[in-house]
């Protein structure tokens, strides 16, 4: 029997790694990166004063909640294993400072008391529960839509209106405070406040709640993914925050934000986008000596799901590989509105492929 001689073209040795590619079962066996229902959160939005749940048009398959409906996403999700909610309230009433926010019978409260017994209820039956979390940003209650207490600022005889950091940050801590009473595991500041962190940590720590975990959203950027959000939050926002979010431009000041928040006693750092900044995602896990957690953003969710709409790519592989991508990248958490759908699909097979 004549022995085939090797290819000229192939490296000494005759390394060929497609042997490891060959079946799913050897894919699924040496596969690097691999996801778990756990690893990922469900954005939640619930809006006071609606009596059945609100489709939102530029982010298909995503409504917002009536309470009564939030308390069914809840539980969907902790059945699907999902690890982690994440509530956004849209209340009746806005005024300048977001009072709303920290009300004791504002919506997003009533949402996380809710959350938080439809996670008790599962977990005594089941013995898992999503963790449930809490935005912790003015922007959904203001009536200008910006993440903060705003002031005028004379500049000879120019007057400016900027959002004043520091008057916002008495009102974070008030909010976290709020939220924490109300039932939230984690309180995520998401305002790009400089010491935000810091503040809440002492705000927490002093009434009580030295548990509550702080997600710190480190690097985020003023991004144009964001506008779907915005009519998910009905945002009143004219402008933009560029004086306060990141420029897209600068990824070690991605790092600095990090070094900061971990240093004010972040409980875990995120970088949102995820799509759009998998460099500065990458680089955080990198030097993070805590979880990080990256945001699949409503403009990530929408181009997706118009494109599968259109016939464009397949809708279930473009999902999955987006996801995989952030994953692969550093995140150790992974909020993303396909939440639920994608832990159904990872209980079925891991990716890789089914050929």
């Amino acid at each position: 029997m004549s022995v085939p001689t090797p290819h000229p073209g192939l490296p000494v040795g005759h390394h060929r790694p497609r042997r490891l590619r060959s079946t799913r079962r050897i894919r699924r066996l040496v596969g690097e990166t691999r996801l778990h229902p756990a690893d990922l959160v469900l954005p939640l939005f619930v809006k006071e004063g609606l009596t059945a749940p609100r489709p939102i048009s530029s982010m298909p398959g995503v409504v917002q909640h009536t309470e009564e409906t939030l308390a069914d996403a809840v539980r969907a999700a902790a059945e699907a294993g999902v690890g982690g909610v994440m509530l956004f309230g849209i209340p009746e009433h806005r005024d300048a400072t977001g009072s709303q926010a920290d009300a004791e019978d504002g919506i997003l409260q009533r949402a996380l008391r809710l959350s938080r017994d439809v996670a008790r209820e599962v977990e005594a039956a089941t013995g898992r529960a999503p963790v449930v979390m809490a935005d912790t940003c003015l922007d959904e209650f203001t009536d200008h839509g910006h993440c903060g207490v705003l002031a005028t600022r004379r500049d000879g005889t120019a007057e400016t209106v900027v959002v004043d950091n520091d008057a916002t940050l008495e009102r974070y801590a008030s909010m976290a405070v709020a939220q924490a009473r109300a039932g939230a595991d984690v309180v995520a500041p998401s305002g790009m406040m400089d010491g935000q962190v810091g503040v809440i940590r002492e705000a927490l720590d002093t009434a009580g709640y030295s548990d509550v975990g702080v997600l710190a959203y480190s690097a985020k950027y003023a991004s144009a993914f964001y506008g779907p959000f915005r009519e998910a939050v009905d945002s009143a926002l004219q402008g933009d925050r560029r004086t306060y979010q990141m420029d897209a431009g600068n990824a070690r000041e991605g790092l600095r934000e990090a070094d900061l928040d971990l240093a004010e006693g972040a409980d875990m750092v995120m970088v949102k986008p995820a799509g759009s900044y998998l460099d500065v995602l990458a680089a955080v896990a990198e030097m993070s000596p805590v979880p990080v957690a990256a945001y699949q953003v409503s403009g990530e969710y929408a181009m997706i799901e118009a494109a599968a709409a259109n016939g464009w790519i397949d809708r279930r592989a473009a999902i999955s590989e987006s996801v995989l991508g952030i994953k692969r990248a550093g995140a150790d958490v992974i909020l993303t509105y396909w939440a639920v759908e994608l832990a159904g699909w990872l209980h079925d097979e891991t990716f890789g492929g089914t050929r």
